[in-house]
């Protein structure tokens, strides 16, 4: 599902960060995130991955399993996983439906009558989730944040252990402009008592990360000190409260490593007793589509849209051979550091093709390639995604999608990829 009446005009809301009104909105609800134990899952990059690998370990175990991850690439539903897969069409308008009219009661009573929006459309999409979750009776739910953590709609979880996989340089208007600031933000998901585990982290931020979980008392776990997992995707070693040879991974390129790390920990940490044959195969078994993802033998799609994630889609095609020209199709939002990812990529890649694809926030083709400029590759404005994807494959050569999630989206709308 692409949208509905009531989503696209809660898109106008645009962003607006803080828990108040979703607390209340929650409580008029009854409260459906405390029906289940939850694992809630921050950071900069790796926090989408973490979570496909905390719910395909879940599931294979035989548990029930809800994951709320976000952005959408493709349709709607794919913000409300039940066991693997994206909530129906029917069952996701009904449940659309219910929240819209629970929301609108709420609003009445407890706002002022001249109030645009309620709730932002991220606010309602969590909420739509966390229902879903409780309708479905999920042994666990698995919470990714959507921005920072502080005031994030999804920070009214009180979960069984938290994450912050990674803290990088992005949302920088809304989290602020170091990594120790950012951490500030993200450092809002610690709540007293709960473990939180951390992922390798500047030592700006884990310094700002270890001061508000001890201020909190939570219990912390830091990647080279209480555990870290080394090896290759082929086969890995965990080492933590337990040791585990020979993992691994269904998702590519070695970083995934680190999430899986961290995944791990996670689940040592929150007691739900998760057996060995249980961990291996949904480590195996898990996919998050968008990310190092080939759709055909000559397209290669990735998430990327800040220089730490361009770091890692660069060292994933630095590990595959160079034996035909690569053209980047490169595209994103106004919010976004393109000229950041395009640098990192330039030496990994032989041209640059710039596009937009349809989002609201998307840059034209032509100020894409204004940012690039002075870069040392050759940059061409190749008009819509449709039209630059068709250019870039003309000629044979590895086409690289990359800049924003929303383009890889698309691109997988264009190739009749089936959303998931």
């Amino acid at each position: 599902m692409k949208g509905t009446p009531v989503l696209d005009a809660l898109a106008g809301a645009g962003i607006r960060l803080g828990l108040a009104r979703m607390r209340d909105f929650l409580a008029s609800l009854g409260n459906p995130e405390t029906a289940y134990p939850v694992l809630h899952v921050g950071g900069t990059n790796g926090k989408g991955s973490v979570a496909r690998l905390l719910g395909a370990s879940l599931q294979a175990s035989g548990r029930s399993v809800g994951v709320h991850t976000s952005p959408h690439l493709q349709d709607i539903n794919e913000r409300v996983l039940l066991n693997g897969e994206p909530i129906g069409d029917e069952a996701l308008l009904a449940l659309i439906t219910r929240i819209d009219a629970a929301r609108r009661t709420w609003a009445r009573a407890a706002l002022p009558p001249d109030e645009a929006f309620p709730l932002t459309y991220f606010e309602f999409t969590v909420a739509c989730a966390l229902q879903a979750f409780a309708d479905a009776k999920v042994d666990t739910a698995v919470i990714e944040v959507g921005m920072g953590g502080r005031l994030d709609a999804t920070n009214v979880v009180i979960p069984k252990v938290a994450a912050i996989v990674t803290i990088g340089l992005d949302h920088c208007d809304e989290l602020g402009r170091d990594h120790a600031s950012i951490a500030g933000e993200k450092a809002g998901i610690i709540k007293a008592g709960v473990p939180i585990v951390v992922g390798p982290l500047p030592a700006a931020a884990l310094q700002v990360i270890r001061s508000v979980a001890h201020e909190r008392g939570a219990p912390l776990s830091v990647w080279g000190e209480d555990f870290e997992a080394f090896g290759s995707t082929s086969s890995f070693r965990y080492a933590g409260r337990h040791a585990l040879e020979g993992l691994t991974l269904g998702l590519l390129g070695d970083h995934q490593v680190i999430n899986a790390g961290v995944a791990l920990r996670i689940l040592e940490l929150s007691a739900l007793d998760i057996g060995e044959r249980a961990l291996r195969a949904g480590l195996a078994a898990a996919r998050n589509p968008g990310r190092l993802e080939w759709l055909a033998p000559d397209v290669l799609v990735d998430g990327a849209h800040n220089p730490a994630g361009a770091t890692t889609l660069a060292n994933y095609l630095a590990s595959l051979p160079r034996d035909r020209r690569r053209t980047l199709v490169l595209g994103g939002g106004t919010d976004k550091d393109l000229r950041g990812v395009a640098a990192t990529l330039a030496p990994a890649v032989d041209r640059v093709f710039t596009t937009a694809g349809g989002h609201v926030k998307a840059r034209s083709p032509f100020q894409v390639a204004g940012e690039c400029e002075g870069l040392a590759i050759s940059v061409t404005p190749a008009g819509p995604l449709a039209e630059a994807l068709a250019a870039a494959r003309a000629s044979g050569d590895l086409v690289i999608v990359a800049g924003s999630l929303y383009l890889v989206g698309e691109v997988r709308d264009l190739l009749g990829v089936a959303p998931g």
